[in-house]
């Protein structure tokens, strides 16, 4: 008599099947989870100095997704207290890169002001936002 595998994936939001590439880009869908990603991409920094890095954003939600972040394995607390990317991490970031040089060279060629970012100064809102 053999024994029938039962294991199941565990699921994740957005997807009934668990698969990895889901869970990754959940993950990375996550409001402020590639930003932090990407301010980490240089070296360490300490939770103010990565708050101010994004724009000042809640420390609620930086916290948590830091800790979602670490949890996953791509984010690690270092030993002077500041926050660094783990090697997978690391591997992740270099994953971006071709999708940086791409946006670099569609800001120059996009039609659209409002698309290329333009109009808009540095603290000041995203248009449609009520402050």
């Amino acid at each position: 008599m053999s024994k029938q595998a039962t294991t199941r994936s565990r699921s994740v939001r957005g997807s009934r099947t668990g698969r990895p590439i889901m869970a990754l880009l959940d993950l990375l869908g996550r409001r402020w989870s590639l930003r932090i990603l990407w301010e980490l991409r240089g070296e360490p920094l300490t939770s103010r100095g990565l708050r101010t890095a994004c724009d000042e954003a809640s420390p609620t939600v930086l916290q948590a997704r830091l800790t979602e972040l670490r949890e996953a394995g791509f984010v690690e607390l270092g030993e002077a207290g500041g926050y660094g990317l783990t090697p997978l991490g690391r591997e992740l970031c270099e994953t971006f890169m071709p999708l940086h040089r791409f946006a670099e060279r569609w800001k120059g060629s996009s039609p659209s002001p409002r698309l290329r970012g333009e109009g808009r100064g540095k603290g000041e809102p995203p248009r449609g936002r009520k402050q």
